[in-house]
């Protein structure tokens, strides 16, 4: 803008109009940003979930591999891992818990355990069916209203937005297509995987766009499953009001199967091989009969096809990665991304070939039940790593918290680690274990390839070794403490069998010390698993057995029951 002008005899000359104009557009400016800037100082949230990302076996891990050098004509290694983007935008820009479990290590009950801040035993769904409580007309109508969408939805600040795999089955009560009217409680913005893409797909699918069916073919630059989540959600971030916060929770299908790479990565890690752990294609011969079925050592066929099948994981990673970048990249640029909190997990984690299981989750070991958890966000500082149990049932609870919310007035069993992220609290005061549940399925008719397995049992491959059972039914106390790195685990079958393992002794979980353990420790681990499997809102949060506070008092085991005796017999 020009400040002067210049008269006839070509003398500058101050202009005192433009002057005054100057700074009037000048100060307008500023107030405008101000303005903008205090338009909304509650922080906005972004929820990025992944499908079957494991921590323990390579998802989130670098692997070292050979690369040659033809300089010197000697092996060099190279770091390879598929979320390199991840982990530079959220993880190095925030923290990283290393101890993030899930409530169950399948699909739907661990996305309600979510949704809810709930354990299993309390939101009521053990499978990814109907008949499992999934979705169902049960669940809508009694767990969905506690979601923490709702809740946000509910107090009307929150702008909400879902894309991706909601539930395993996403139906209204009638059983047809979702329309406006009946859509999930909490989201104003809905782009879910419509059944019967019960599961993750990435090409030839229909969304559910909030009511309305919307086909998906198989092509790339219209169909991608992931390319197309991140398209919607830089729509919604471009389109959507800045007057008031948003949450975005982003439900990505990799790295779930069927594996199905972008075009650009189909090619990518050609040298990628399932990590050789300890625990991989041995026998577990101290466990459950589940595990002991499998067959050792696994043919070659089987290690190659799971060496196939981890290539193909981490390929559809990559297209998670890109998505990652752009959402942070868009935050960035529209000027949201040092209020906007962004985290990153996983709804439970994999395994192939440990313990000669070919591949599936389901299973109580640390492969299938630890996940990652990387938090990015205002007055979290960069670089952190924390060691604390966290559990995905605290998810809820912490987005509620962060909103400002009081998760106190909920029936969440999780707790907020928000004062974890940003420093405000005292971390000794955390607790130090968690429940993980578990319900097996089984067929009722034998499997006519496997006859001599019997009925019961479920997801078998061509060797007929099967990853579930009816009995595969279990219960477990994930406890991490200064004192203790410890898993204790009952299934629920005619043996009340027992595992128990040291991981600080045995990160691979390869000897079951349940018989070898002290008798008073196996007691009160046997107590508090009770308790935890009874527990209710803040009564999950008791301190746990290696806790100094801890105390056992049978009453607590039975807290949930005491008001219904008193009102029955009194």
């Amino acid at each position: 803008m020009a400040l002067f002008v210049f008269n006839s005899a070509s003398k500058m000359v101050s202009s005192p109009l433009v002057i005054i104009r100057f700074i009037l557009i000048c100060v307008t400016l500023l107030c405008n940003s101000l303005a903008e800037a205090k338009m909304n100082p509650t922080p906005n949230i972004v929820l990025i979930l992944t499908d079957d990302l494991d921590v323990s076996i390579g998802g989130m891990v670098s692997i070292f591999s050979k690369k040659v050098s033809f300089l010197f004509i000697l092996p060099s290694f190279i770091v390879q891992m598929p979320l390199v983007k991840t982990k530079k935008l959220i993880g190095d820009a925030g923290i990283t818990f290393t101890n993030t479990f899930v409530a169950s290590p399948l699909c739907c009950p661990s996305r309600a355990s979510i949704l809810t801040g709930k354990y299993p035993h309390n939101h009521h769904v053990v499978n990814n069916t109907l008949e499992g409580n999934c979705s169902s007309t049960a669940w809508q109508k009694t767990q969905e209203p506690e979601t923490f969408s709702a809740f946000l939805q509910k107090h009307g600040t929150y702008q909400t937005f879902f894309a991706g795999k909601y539930l395993n089955e996403v139906k209204t009560q009638t059983g047809s297509f979702c329309n406006a009217e009946t859509l999930p409680l909490g989201w104003k913005t809905f782009y879910s995987l419509y059944i019967p893409e019960r599961n993750s797909k990435y090409y030839n699918y229909t969304l559910s766009v909030n009511g309305r069916a919307q086909r998906h073919g198989q092509n790339y630059s219209e169909d991608y499953l992931t390319d197309v989540l991140a398209n919607i959600s830089i729509d919604f971030l471009e389109n959507k009001s800045n007057r008031r916060p948003f949450f975005m929770m982003v439900s990505t299908p990799a790295p779930h199967s069927p594996w199905t790479a972008a075009p650009q990565y189909e090619s990518s890690f050609p040298n990628i091989k399932a990590p050789r752990d300890p625990n991989f294609n041995i026998h577990g011969k101290d466990k459950h009969w589940l595990i002991r079925q499998a067959k050792t050592p696994m043919t070659n066929s089987s290690v190659e096809f799971l060496d196939n099948a981890y290539r193909k994981r981490w390929r559809t990673l990559l297209s998670v990665d890109d998505l990652v970048e752009k959402v942070v990249r868009k935050l960035e640029v529209r000027g949201e991304l040092s209020n906007t909190y962004i985290i990153f997990t996983s709804d439970n984690g994999y395994h192939t070939g440990q313990f000669s299981l070919p591949m599936d989750k389901r299973q109580l070991y640390e492969f299938d039940i630890r996940v990652p958890l990387l938090v990015r966000g205002p007055n979290i500082k960069p670089n952190q790593t924390s060691p604390l149990l966290i559990a995905n049932v605290d998810l809820g609870p912490t987005i509620l918290d962060i909103a400002g919310y009081n998760v106190n007035e909920t029936q969440m069993d999780g707790m907020s680690f928000f004062f974890i992220m940003t420093g405000k609290g005292n971390s000794s005061t955390w607790r130090s274990d968690v429940l993980v549940e578990y319900e097996g399925e089984g067929s009722s008719i034998s499997d006519p390839a496997c006859p001599l397995l019997g009925p019961g049992v479920s997801e078998c491959f061509p060797d007929c070794v099967c990853e579930d059972s009816y009995n595969n039914t279990y219960a477990c106390v994930r406890t991490v403490s200064q004192a203790a790195n410890l898993q204790y685990c009952e299934f629920d079958d005619n043996e009340v069998f027992v595992e128990v393992y040291n991981l600080t002794a045995d990160p691979f979980q390869l000897s079951n010390i349940a018989k070898s353990i002290d008798q008073e420790v196996l007691e009160k681990m046997n107590h508090r698993l009770m308790m935890l499997q009874s527990c209710s809102g803040q009564s999950c949060r008791t301190p746990g057995v290696y806790d100094s506070q801890f105390r056992f008092d049978p009453r607590l085991m039975f807290s949930s029951l005491v008001p219904a005796f008193y009102d029955k017999h009194l």
